[in-house]
């Protein structure tokens, strides 16, 4: 597995992922056929590959010469001074295979490289990204928000976690999750 910074020529593939993923992550929380219907639309994502926004970094995961997932970080929209992962996302066919782990494990060393704390925003039903943030160390700090898509209210919690760490001890950015935490959002 290999996980390299985006270029624009990703575009497309980082799109299709983002959808499949829509489509099978949250189905149970927005009428599928809006789900259904949801284009692929490589030019959300040209632009921020090409002139990324200030801090903005997006990787991807590469498995047999196909991008199978990607990230993508910069500085907290929320609060001064911290990182956020604002998307880790892997196509579901490639679910429980690595790549998740590899792409955070990633874009935690990329985040500790410039900040000792990072949040993210999950959708709170999403159990399987849930459970998988939170072996990687990752704890609800008590901030939610909600935003309505088609209709439905579909709340948010947030995630925080600590990157500063002494050198070499377990658990701080680049150190590996247990294989247990293998279940790649």
């Amino acid at each position: 597995m290999e996980v390299r910074k985006a270029t624009a020529a990703d575009a497309f593939a980082i799109e299709t992922i983002r959808i499949a993923g829509w489509r099978v992550a949250y189905r149970h929380v927005f009428p599928p056929e809006e789900l259904d219907a949801l284009p692929v639309d490589e030019s959300r994502w040209r632009p921020r590959l090409e002139t990324p926004p200030r801090g903005w970094t997006t990787s991807v995961a590469v498995r047999g010469g196909a991008v199978v997932g990607f990230s993508s970080i910069g500085p907290s929209r929320d609060e001064r001074g911290i990182g956020e992962l604002y998307a880790l996302y892997v196509d579901p066919d490639h679910w429980s295979t690595g790549a998740g782990l590899s792409l955070m494990t990633h874009a935690e060393a990329q985040l500790a490289a410039e900040y000792a704390e990072a949040t993210l925003w999950v959708l709170e039903d999403n159990p399987r990204a849930r459970r998988f943030y939170e072996r990687a160390g990752w704890a609800t700090d008590g901030a939610r928000k909600a935003e309505e898509r088609w209709g439905v209210r579909a709340p948010e919690v947030r995630y925080r976690k600590s990157l500063a760490h002494e050198p070499g001890s377990a658990g701080g950015p680049g150190s590996r999750v247990s294989r247990s935490a293998r279940s790649d959002s």
